[in-house]
């Protein structure tokens, strides 16, 4: 009866022994990062859109945490954003410009809007979630268009100031400062939001994704999951706003409006959901596809960029994937039989 005890206790000591265990780096994975950080000497001309591209990473990354973890579907993430944004920007006004302290102010403002958004998003399915949030971006939208005297409503929140970063670098007209700084954001936001969803937290999230009754069932608590994850989704959302308030230095209407939350899903469209590099690439296929069509047409590049988006949907990531894994068979193959070919030669000799 002991070694039958015993064996339960043991193979939960090395559940959790794996559980816990840190994932390790892959040469890909730092292959990534590397050519990011040598994009910053490389290619200093770019570092305006390259801003641009980290702080909508960090954005989408917000939504992955909770569409692609969790199963939660929203449509007014651009409320969490927005709350950051504006929050951040009346801080650098009214208290002081310090960058990493106006970072977690919209921290703060983007988690103290989704905490009690969540409790919201327990009471229905995907269809009542994405009115929830909806509605929320939208009240959100309309208390900033009305409050003029405090937000500058239709005009924008003008006059922020933003101090040099650590007292040294300066926010310069060419996004030099702006990329290192939003680059070293990101990462350190995409480490952290890697070790959370591979620690049981984060494991536990997949499975209420998955199956929310039987992860109940097995004594998970899906709501407190569900809030959890919101809130810190939310977390990022805002720094993601306050990032673009810091190295825009103004605020409009924009960050709050649907328009915004749509540029995050379909950024996550593009590079997929449910292992967080998914909004890093996205975003980068998403603006540089933007700013190349815009450039091409100025007129007419939100048709095109609707076109390929309908294409890239209906075309899908898996077929394109299929050709390369086919390619590189049949480049398999060839190679094979070219040295069985040699082989026989060598052997007729």
């Amino acid at each position: 009866m002991r070694e039958n005890e015993a064996k339960p206790v043991a193979l939960s000591a090395e559940i959790c022994r794996v559980m816990r265990r840190p994932v390790r780096w892959t040469f890909i994975e730092i292959a990534f990062w590397a050519v990011a950080v040598l994009s910053w000497f490389f290619l200093p001309e770019q570092h305006l859109i390259l801003t641009e591209i980290a702080g909508v990473a960090i954005f989408a990354l917000s939504i992955d945490l909770i569409l692609g973890y969790a199963g939660i579907v929203s449509l007014g993430h651009a409320a969490l954003y927005g709350a950051g944004a504006y929050a951040s920007g009346l801080f650098s006004i009214h208290v002081t410009g310090e960058p990493v302290a106006g970072l977690v102010v919209g921290a703060l403002a983007g988690a103290m809007i989704a905490f009690p958004t969540s409790f919201l998003l327990l009471r229905g399915g995907d269809l009542t979630r994405l009115m929830v949030t909806l509605g929320v971006a939208a009240v959100l939208f309309e208390l900033a268009n009305q409050m003029s005297w405090l937000t500058g409503g239709a005009d924008g929140l003008q006059g922020i100031t933003i101090d040099p970063l650590f007292g040294r670098f300066e926010f310069d007209f060419y996004g030099h400062t702006g990329y290192a700084y939003s680059l070293a954001v990101l990462f350190l936001l995409f480490v952290l939001a890697r070790l959370i969803v591979s620690s049981p937290f984060g494991i536990s999230l997949k499975a209420v994704r998955d199956n929310p009754l039987r992860a109940s069932a097995v004594g998970i608590p899906v709501a407190a999951r569900q809030v959890a994850i919101y809130t810190l989704s939310g977390a990022y959302a805002g720094i993601a706003g306050a990032l673009f308030t810091q190295t825009q230095q103004f605020i409009s209407l924009d960050v709050l409006s649907f328009q915004k939350s749509a540029d995050g899903l379909m950024v996550l469209v593009i590079g997929g959901t449910g292992y967080l590099y998914g909004g890093i690439v996205g975003a980068v296929v998403y603006e540089l596809i933007q700013d190349g069509i815009a450039n091409l047409t100025p007129q007419y590049w939100q048709f095109w960029v609707g076109i390929l988006l309908v294409a890239f949907v209906l075309v899908g990531r898996e077929r394109p994937r299929q050709l390369v894994d086919r390619l590189v068979a049949r480049i398999g193959r060839m190679r094979g039989s070219s040295s069985d070919a040699m082989l026989s030669k060598r052997q007729e000799t």
